[in-house]
């Protein structure tokens, strides 16, 4: 078999080279598997990340530059990038692969062979957390048992099979590019047109969380664009604009209601002194307003380039 582990990147060249030095042992644990390759996908329209990829063997990594703003447009890239492989399995550039990181995710498969297998993305921090930044379960990833069935995935530790998503007719949706959900949406559809998506606990990554997101603010901001995102998924995932007017005309209210029950919640874990109360219910206050703002149509460009 052909395997491609694809990189989408955008202007982070140390921790692009730190991964990509990572990898070599990570390809070793898997060559019973087959012929390994790495592409990376520059989505700086500058190519910041060629110089990286230089340092590197061309035997070993494929560099593509791929001008068309958003992480969507970088794994669509990668999916052409890869037309003759038969598995692409997709790693953050801000993350580092442990140990049986692929070879785990190829196990999976083998046995099973569904369309994707999915694995775990593990925070580490780059600094103290503020004990209520953790308590909104932004970070929280749970596990599942390996061989699981699941019905949405993240892309950051994801393999593909790509036959299967050809014949699917799935790609992700580049509108969708600065926003998020790009991965859900993508996902979602796999398992709505027949796809099996598989978890793989032993496959583990770990996501290096800057300072910058340890903040207060990232986390309930987070929390809008996760209920934005919600939202505008659903409005994609149908074609019917009747469907469509009702899932914006339910948005509102179940929105409103969030923010309502998340007020409540919050209110009362600041009296008592319940952490975790206090920041999941503020969470969920802007989780809500995230979604009212898609119902009426507006999409929150989270990973906007200033």
């Amino acid at each position: 078999m052909r395997i491609e582990i694809g990189i989408p990147t955008y202007r982070r060249p140390r921790k692009l080279a730190e991964l990509l030095a990572a990898l070599p042992s990570r390809i070793a644990e898997a060559a019973d598997f087959g012929e390994i390759g790495v592409i990376v996908v520059d989505n700086d329209p500058e190519g910041s990340a060629e110089t990286v990829v230089e340092q590197f063997p061309a035997s070993f990594v494929r560099y593509a530059r791929e001008p068309r703003p958003g992480i969507a447009a970088a794994r669509n890239r990668a999916l052409d990038e890869a037309s003759g492989a038969d598995l692409l399995a997709f790693i953050d550039d801000d993350e580092r692969p442990r140990a049986e990181w692929l070879s785990s995710l190829l196990r999976v498969w083998s046995k099973h062979q569904p369309a994707a297998v999915m694995g775990r993305v593990i925070s580490v921090f780059e600094a103290d957390v503020d004990p209520w930044v953790l308590a909104t379960g932004v970070f929280r990833r749970r596990p599942r048992p390996t061989g699981s069935p699941v019905p949405v995935a993240a892309a950051g530790n994801l393999l593909l099979d790509l036959g299967q998503i050809r014949g699917l007719g799935v790609r992700f949706d580049e509108t969708l590019g600065l926003a998020g959900g790009e991965d859900t949406l993508f996902s979602r559809q796999v398992v709505a047109r027949g796809g099996v998506i598989l978890w793989c606990n032993e496959s583990e990554t770990e996501d290096e969380v800057p300072v910058d997101r340890l903040t207060r603010q990232w986390a309930l901001r987070r929390g809008f664009n996760g209920g934005n995102a919600k939202i505008n998924v659903e409005l994609r995932l149908t074609s019917s604009p009747t469907r469509r007017l009702a899932i914006r005309a339910g948005a509102v209210p179940a929105g409103f209601a969030r923010v309502l029950a998340g007020g409540l919640s919050h209110l009362r874990g600041r009296l008592a002194g319940d952490l975790s109360r206090d920041a999941r219910g503020l969470r969920t206050v802007y989780r809500g307003l995230g979604m009212v703002s898609a119902a009426v149509g507006h999409t929150h460009h989270e990973y906007r380039r200033h």
